[in-house]
């Protein structure tokens, strides 16, 4: 499972509490998503407000240096730095990664959450393998086989 130790090690500028073992169940860039013990990466200006994710399980955050926290945020609350915090999300998850490969045998996993905006049905967010496989194949439900009219 992805650790407070494991992301201060790739961010070096850090406020709110150090606790090295805290343990991230969720990483994800949607407040609205259910984090519980989460990371939240907000990606874009669609991904919610830092107080969302907070109520939504979120314990850290993974911040773009130089944009002002909110100001409703605990002083406690982990807020990790990173000069691009997309790169940083990158980074992220390319050392998770190679954690895993190295420890096969780890059952407990920290659960990435993010949806592919494009692959939703407009105005319901669904994370539904059949729905996303739908919109990436193109059907929608009332388009006629090729060749019927």
């Amino acid at each position: 499972m992805l650790t407070y130790q494991d992301v201060s090690r790739l961010f070096l500028k850090v406020s709110g509490l150090k606790e090295a073992e805290i343990r991230f169940h969720t990483v994800s860039s949607q407040a609205d998503a259910e984090q519980p013990k989460g990371l939240f990466v907000p990606i874009n200006d669609e991904s919610g407000t830092l107080q969302e994710a907070i109520s939504n399980g979120a314990v850290a955050a993974l911040w773009p240096e130089g944009v002002p926290v909110p100001f409703y945020t605990p002083n406690h609350f982990p807020i990790f730095f990173a000069q691009d915090h997309l790169k940083g999300l990158e980074e992220i998850m390319k050392s998770y990664y190679n954690y895993l490969v190295e420890h096969e045998e780890i059952k407990e996993r920290t659960k990435f959450i993010f949806p592919e905006i494009d692959l939703l049905n407009e105005g319901n967010k669904t994370y539904h393998i059949a729905v996303m496989a739908e919109k990436i194949n193109g059907f929608d439900g009332n388009r006629s086989k090729a060749g019927e009219e």
